[in-house]
C-alpha cells in the first residue's frame, strides 16, 4: 500500500554537491582495478583466469545490489539506505586496501560492488528534495560526477600504484567516500518511505540474476576461444538460457520481485533499457581499444605509449565526460529527453566511423575518444533523468536501477567484445593486432551505436521546461 507522502524538506546546492563528491569518490573506486590489472596480477601471482575473475566480481555484485537498493530506498526512505550501504562500501574499500592475497582482495572488491546502488539511491533524494526542473538538472550533475569519477580513478590508478603501492590506489578514493557518506549524512535531511508493503525480499530472483550475469561474463570471457573450447562454451551458453528462463518465470510470480518486468515492459522504460545498453556496449569499445592503439609500439603502426602518456592522452575525455551530465540535465530540460539522446548518438556514431578511417595522429584518438566520452555521458544521463521523472516518485530507485544495471553489462559485453576482435585478429606468432582489427571494432560499434537512433524515434519527446 502506499503511505501519504509528507511535504519534502528543500536542500540547498551544500547537500547536492555531497551526493557529487560522493558519486566522484564512488566512480573513482569503481573503475581502479581495470587500468591496474597487470600489475595485480604481477604482484598476487594470479593466473589470466583469476584476473578475469577479479575483473568481473565488482560488476556482477553491483548490477544484483542495485535494483535491491532501489527498492529499498523506495521503500524505507533513500537517506537511510544510502547511509548504510556506504558502509558497506567503506568496509570493501579498506578490505581491497589492506588485502594481502587475491582471497582478501575479492572479498573486498565483493563488498565494493554495493557502491554502484548508490546513484538510484541518490536519484531518490534529489526528486523527493527538488522540484521537478531542478531535480533534472542535479541528476545529470550527479550522473556526470560518477562518470567523471571513473575517468579520473582510471587515469590515477596506474600512476599511484607505481610510485606508491596498489594499497593507495584502493585506500585514496576509499577515504574521500568515507569523508563524502559523512557530509550527506549531515547535509541530507531524512526523507520518508515513499511505499510500504510487507512483501520480504526477492531471494530466489536474486540468486537466480546473479547466475545469469555470471554465466554472461564467463561466456564473454570464452567467446575468443570457442575453436579450443567449443563444448565448454555451448554448456555455458546452455546452463546461460536456463538460469534466463528460471529468473523471468520467478521474476514473473513473485509477489515483490527483485526487478519488475510489468515496469520493464513499459514503453520508457524498454527503450531507455536498450538505448542505454546499446550506446555503453559502443562506448566501452572505444574505452578499450583507444588505449590499445595508444600502447601499440611505434614501429607497427601506434605510438609506443606509456601508462603514463596514455592518462595524459585521456585526460581530454575525463574532462568531457564530466561535463556531460551537466550539459545533459539542462538539455533535457530546455528540448527534451529525445533532443539531447538524439544529439549524443549521431556524435558518438561519428565519432567511432571517423577513428576508424582516421588514427594515424595522437590528436586524432585524443579527439575521437573525448567526443565519444562526452556523447555517452549526454544520452545515459539523459535516459537516467528520463526514466527517472517518467514514473511514479514511489518507482523512483527501481526505475533508474534498471537503467543503471543495463549500462554495467553493456559497458561488460562491450569490453569483452573489444578484446575478443582484437584476440581474434592478432596474427599467430605475433604479440600485436593487426590494423585492421582495431578498423573493425571502431566501425563495429559506430554502426550499432546508429541503429540506436531506429528506438529513439519511439520515444516520447519528453518534457520540456
Amino acid at each position: 500500500m502506499t503511505v501519504p507522502l509528507a511535504p519534502p524538506v528543500r536542500i540547498g546546492k551544500a547537500a547536492v554537491w555531497a551526493l557529487g563528491i560522493l558519486a566522484v569518490a564512488t566512480g573513482a573506486l569503481e573503475s581502479v582495478v581495470a587500468p591496474t590489472l597487470p600489475l595485480l596480477q604481477r604482484e598476487l601471482n594470479m593466473s589470466p583466469a583469476e584476473g578475469a575473475l577479479l575483473s568481473v566480481v565488482l560488476l556482477v555484485t553491483g548490477a544484483l545490489v542495485t535494483p535491491v537498493a532501489g527498492k529499498f530506498g523506495d521503500r524505507y526512505g533513500g537517506k537511510r539506505v544510502l547511509i548504510r550501504l556506504m558502509a558497506v562500501v567503506c568496509t570493501g574499500g579498506l578490505v581491497s586496501a589492506l588485502a594481502p592475497n587475491l582471497p582478501v582482495l575479492l572479498l573486498g572488491q565483493v563488498l565494493q560492488g554495493a557502491m554502484v546502488g548508490a546513484l538510484p539511491l541518490s536519484f531518490v533524494l534529489v526528486r523527493t528534495h527538488l522540484p521537478a526542473g531542478e531535480s533534472k538538472v542535479a541528476i545529470g550533475m550527479v550522473s556526470g560526477l560518477f562518470v567523471g569519477g571513473g575517468m579520473a580513478g582510471t587515469l590515477s590508478a596506474g600512476p599511484v600504484a607505481e610510485e606508491l603501492s596498489r594499497h593507495w590506489m584502493f585506500a585514496l578514493p576509499t577515504i574521500v567516500v568515507i569523508g563524502a557518506t559523512l557530509l550527506v549524512n549531515r547535509l541530507m535531511p531524512s526523507d520518508p518511505p515513499s511505499r510500504s508493503d510487507d512483501a520480504g525480499v526477492d531471494w530466489p530472483g536474486l540468486v537466480l540474476l546473479s547466475g545469469t550475469l555470471l554465466t554472461l561474463m564467463l561466456v564473454l570471457a570464452l567467446a575468443p576461444a570457442i575453436g579450443s573450447q567449443p563444448l565448454v562454451l555451448g554448456a555455458l551458453i546452455v546452463v546461460l538460457a536456463a538460469f534466463v528462463t528460471g529468473w523471468t518465470a520467478v521474476e514473473r510470480r513473485a509477489a515483490s520481485p527483485m526487478v519488475d518486468l510489468r515496469m520493464l515492459a513499459r514503453p520508457a522504460m524498454w527503450q531507455s533499457s536498450v538505448l542505454t545498453f546499446v550506446i555503453c556496449v559502443g562506448t566501452s569499445m572505444a574505452a578499450y581499444l583507444v588505449p590499445q592503439l595508444f600502447a601499440v609500439p611505434a614501429d607497427d603502426y601506434g605510438f609506443g605509449a606509456d601508462a603514463t602518456e596514455i592518462g595524459f592522452f585521456l585526460l581530454p575525455g575525463a574532462v568531457a565526460a564530466s561535463l556531460a551530465g551537466p550539459m545533459s540535465g539542462i538539455g533535457a530540460r530546455r528540448f527534451g529527453s529525445r533532443a539531447v539522446v538524439t544529439t549524443g548518438i549521431v556524435l558518438m556514431a561519428a565519432a567511432l566511423i571517423a577513428l576508424s578511417a582516421v588514427h594515424t595522429e595522437v590528436w586524432h584518438l585524443v579527439v575521437g575518444k573525448a567526443l565519444i566520452a562526452l556523447a555517452n555521458g549526454l544520452c545515459v544521463t539523459a535516459m537516467v533523468t528520463s526514466t527517472a521523472t517518467s514514473v511514479d516518485r514511489s518507482d523512483t530507485g527501481i526505475a533508474t536501477s534498471l537503467v543503471l544495471v543495463t549500462r554495467v553489462i553493456g559497458f561488460a559485453v562491450g569490453s569483452q567484445v573489444g578484446g575478443a576482435i582484437l584476440t581474434a585478429g592478432t596474427p599467430s606468432g605475433s604479440e600485436v593486432a593487426a590494423e585492421s582489427a582495431f578498423v573493425t571494432g571502431f566501425v563495429i560499434a559506430g554502426v550499432v551505436t546508429a541503429l540506436s537512433l531506429l528506438v529513439v524515434r519511439t520515444m516520447s519527446k519528453g518534457v520540456k521546461e
